[in-house]
């Protein structure tokens, strides 16, 4: 624990369904129920805690940023467990990117390191619309985009 006692972070997730939602949060995103109580519950996958609600904590669909150790290689094992994946990884200046939806619409930013060498590539915001950095590093929307 830290000096002045912040251990750690668990966004608070809207959702419609609680039993629905944590069975694709266990079966599709491989996470486990840590618990559940009334019309709320704490799924965990490894050092990440969520928190899923279908009460009034929250208003979403929210989008949470996870740091995990290779974004990349996450995107095959997700697709095969029926993950919702709203955009493949991506290499960033910030970092590798893949962007999983839940079915409320909640967005898991799920982000390791940037790859050395590798192009940016385009970014999904959350109307669907893409994005592309220009040759002065400026975001404009990708022209012609039928999202």
């Amino acid at each position: 624990m830290s000096a002045h006692g912040w251990t750690g972070a668990a966004p608070i997730l809207k959702v419609r369904d609680l039993t629905a939602s944590l069975a694709y949060y266990v079966d599709a995103l491989g996470f486990h129920v840590d618990w559940r109580m009334g019309e709320i519950a704490c799924v965990r996958r490894e050092e990440t805690c969520l928190l899923l609600c279908t009460g009034d904590q929250t208003a979403g669909p929210t989008w949470v940023w996870i740091g995990v150790g290779d974004a990349a290689a996450l995107h095959e094992p997700l697709m095969a467990s029926g993950a919702i994946v709203r955009h493949a990884p991506t290499n960033y200046e910030w970092g590798m990117e893949l962007q999983v939806a839940d079915p409320d619409g909640n967005v898991l930013r799920l982000g390791s390191s940037p790859r050395a060498g590798e192009p940016f590539g385009e970014w999904l915001d959350a109307g669907g619309r893409r994005w592309k950095q220009d040759a002065d590093g400026k975001w404009a929307p990708v022209t012609g985009d039928a999202s």
